[in-house]
C-alpha cells in the first residue's frame, strides 16, 4: 500500500481582465494569480482493488464522483490500467466556493501525486492538458509560479519575481455564483489590455496592477465585499481587491505585525472567515 499526504494550496488574483467573450460559453481572460500558504491536507492512499473513495466532511463539497479530486484520481488510474483504486481524504482549510480556487487546487495536487504512486511519469505540461479539461484553474496549481493566465486560463506565463507579502484574507461567507457574475458582467467592447511592468519593486508596485473586472458586478450586489477593502485600506494594506468572482477579499501587506491587527480588526465578532498567509 503506497501512501502519499499534500498541500494544496489557495491562490489569489492579482489581477483579471474579461477580455470577451467567447462561442463557446467562456471568456478570454487575462489573469495574474499567486499561490499563498493557506492549503488544503490530502491524503492519497493506493490501493490493490479497484474502488475510488473520495472524502472530505465539508458541507458544499461533494464525496465521491461530484468531487473535481474524484474526477482527477479516476483519469489518472484509468490511464495507468493497472486495476488499482485509491482512497482520497481532504481535509478543507479553503473556504468553499470562496474565489480561493480550492477545489482547482484539491485536482492539481490529485493529479500530481497519483502521477506518482501510479509511476506514470507525466511531464507537468502533459498534467497540465490533463487538469484544463477538469477546470480551467488546474493548470496553474501544477505549474507551480506566480503567473500570467492568458485563454481561459490554460496559458501560462511566469511572471516577473515578486516580492513576499503578508496577505490578510476574509471571507463574509455571502454565496456568490461564479456562472451567474459572469453572465452579468457587461461587455460592450474588446477589453484594451493594460501594459504590465517587466519587474516588482517593491509591495507597493504589485499592489499598482490591481484589477478585478468582476467587482462591478459583485460588489454592488454584496455591498460587503466593497466595505471590507475600504476598511483593509484604512488599516494599512497597500492594495486590497477581491479574488476571482469572490466573496473573499484580501489585502497585502509589507509588514506582519500590520496585517495581524488588521485581521483582528476586521475578524472581531463578525463571524467571518479571516487568515494572515504568505505568498509562496
Amino acid at each position: 500500500m503506497k501512501h502519499l499526504s499534500l498541500q494544496a494550496p489557495a491562490k489569489v488574483n492579482y489581477l483579471l481582465d474579461v477580455i470577451r467573450r467567447r462561442t463557446d460559453g467562456y471568456h478570454d481572460l487575462r489573469m495574474i494569480m499567486q499561490r499563498v500558504n493557506l492549503c488544503d491536507e490530502i491524503s492519497i492512499i493506493l490501493q490493490d482493488k479497484p474502488d475510488l473513495n473520495v472524502t472530505c466532511g465539508r458541507q458544499g463539497v461533494p464525496d465521491g464522483p461530484g468531487n473535481i479530486a474524484w474526477k482527477a484520481a479516476r483519469t489518472m488510474l484509468d490511464l495507468a490500467e493497472t486495476g488499482k483504486g485509491a482512497a482520497i481524504s481532504i481535509t478543507k482549510k479553503i473556504p468553499v466556493a470562496a474565489g480561493l480556487g480550492g477545489g482547482s487546487s484539491d485536482a492539481a495536487s490529485v493529479l500530481m501525486g497519483m502521477n506518482e504512486l501510479l509511476g506514470l511519469h507525466l511531464s507537468d505540461e502533459q498534467l497540465m492538458q490533463i487538469g484544463v479539461k477538469l477546470g480551467a484553474d488546474v493548470p496553474f496549481f501544477i505549474f507551480k509560479n506566480t503567473a500570467l493566465a492568458e485563454g481561459i486560463g490554460e496559458q501560462l506565463r511566469t511572471m516577473p519575481t515578486m516580492p513576499p507579502a503578508w496577505v490578510v484574507l476574509i471571507n463574509p461567507g455571502v454565496h456568490v455564483s461564479t456562472a451567474w457574475v459572469y453572465r452579468s458582467l457587461q461587455l460592450t467592447n474588446e477589453k484594451k489590455l493594460a501594459k504590465l511592468p517587466k519587474f516588482f519593486d517593491d509591495v507597493n508596485s504589485v499592489c499598482g496592477i490591481f484589477s478585478n473586472d468582476l467587482e462591478e458586478v459583485t460588489i454592488p450586489a454584496f455591498p460587503v465585499i466593497g466595505e471590507i477593502k475600504n476598511k483593509m485600506l484604512e488599516l494599512g494594506a497597500s492594495g486590497a481587491m477581491m479574488s476571482g468572482s469572490g466573496p473573499t477579499v484580501f489585502g497585502l501587506f509589507s509588514d506582519k505585525d500590520k496585517a495581524e491587527k488588521a485581521q483582528q480588526a476586521l475578524s472581531d465578532n463578525s463571524g467571518w472567515f479571516s487568515a494572515v498567509v504568505e505568498t509562496l
